[in-house]
């Protein structure tokens, strides 16, 4: 499994806009990062033995002080070592909080009779509980690209509804366009999730990512 920087370095080199991100392997160091960026932050468990780090406490979001963020890190390394206290730690990651804007989804996994497949949808209960999302097996052009964002039941929301500001579906288009590109490169990767994207009326940006690779090749 590929680390943070991995995927964070992997996403940069095919242009996919990524929130800066910030390692730290002890408390003065993530205390002078946090100063250093300006509040609030986001505290995320660095681990290469974790991939889903809210499941264990491994985020800890708006922290808006030293102080905050000294008792977040105590906070956070007593509950994820109580969690999965075999687990390798490496220190935290730390990132300015995102502006609000909507949340979305896009994830690939290896499918062993179609290659690569493509998968989006909004974020939050649109996901977990109404499943609504749509795939496209790579590679992908920006047509299908469109096509995938417009053909879920939710699509509105992007567009608009309700008097607030559409979503640039240009930047999501980019982002799964360059997705595509990455994955016919790196035929090793077996899973990645962008989670969230979040879009604003002009451009996009991915504020957390995850990646498995087959290490066979």
């Amino acid at each position: 499994m590929n680390g943070k920087h991995d995927v964070w370095e992997l996403l940069k080199e095919y242009q996919i806009p990524v929130l800066p991100i910030v390692k730290a392997s002890s408390l003065e160091e993530v205390i002078e990062v946090s100063n250093s960026m300006g509040y609030p932050v986001v505290m995320k468990i660095s681990s290469p033995d974790i991939s889903h780090k809210s499941d264990v406490g491994g985020i800890i979001l708006d922290i808006n002080s030293e102080e905050e963020v000294k008792n977040a890190y105590h906070n956070m390394m007593d509950t994820v070592n109580q969690k999965v206290p075999d687990a390798r730690i490496d220190g935290v990651m730390l990132q300015k909080m995102a502006e609000p804007g909507i949340e979305v989804i896009i994830g690939v996994k290896l499918d062993p009779q179609f290659g690569h497949v493509i998968m989006f949808g909004l974020g939050g209960i649109f996901v977990e509980i109404y499943r609504d999302v749509s795939f496209r097996v790579t590679p992908i052009n920006s047509e299908m690209a469109r096509d995938m964002i417009l053909e879920i039941k939710s699509s509105p929301i992007l567009m608009g509804a309700r008097g607030r500001p559409a979503a640039d579906i240009n930047a999501i288009i980019n982002v799964i366009i360059k997705l595509s590109e990455m994955l016919e490169k790196n035929p090793d990767i077996v899973e990645l999730d962008i989670n969230p994207l979040i879009v604003y009326e002009k451009n996009a940006v991915a504020v957390d990512a995850r990646m498995l690779k087959n290490e066979k090749n």
